[in-house]
């Protein structure tokens, strides 16, 4: 019995359109503004979660949600070394209140990446700034 997925089993036994539905509703991933497709955690504390790195989701002027909207996930927005600097249930909140915060801090940390003071209008990246700029 330990080899068997009983996720998988309980999947496998509902009709299709149920299936297609549970994807809509309920994906097993994000794709991020860049295309990233990211894990979504259904077994984190406090809901849905995600990890994206914070530059991925500039430009983002809503905050992802599942379940056609009804439940926003919990995003860890991470620096350009993975490591968390803010966790979020609203990200448009975010962008006008404590992002200038962690902006400050960051621009310090990591002085090669894009820190643009006006994230919802900025591209998102995975790069650092090209030399020179």
């Amino acid at each position: 019995m330990k080899d068997v997925n009983v996720a998988q089993a309980l999947l496998n036994s509902l009709p299709y359109d149920l299936r297609q539905r549970l994807s809509a509703e309920a994906p097993a991933r994000f794709e991020s503004p860049l295309g990233s497709s990211l894990l979504i955690d259904y077994a984190a504390e406090g809901g849905p979660a995600l990890e994206v790195r914070l530059q991925e989701m500039f430009g983002q002027d809503r905050h992802p949600s599942i379940a056609g909207g009804r439940i926003p996930l919990t995003i860890r927005l991470l620096s350009p070394a993975h490591r968390p600097v803010q966790t979020t249930k609203d990200l448009p909140g975010f962008w006008r209140g404590s992002y200038a915060g962690v902006r400050a801090d960051m621009r310090g940390r990591y002085p090669k990446h894009p820190w643009p003071e006006d994230p919802v209008s900025a591209a998102p990246t995975r790069r650092a700034k090209p030399k020179g700029t």
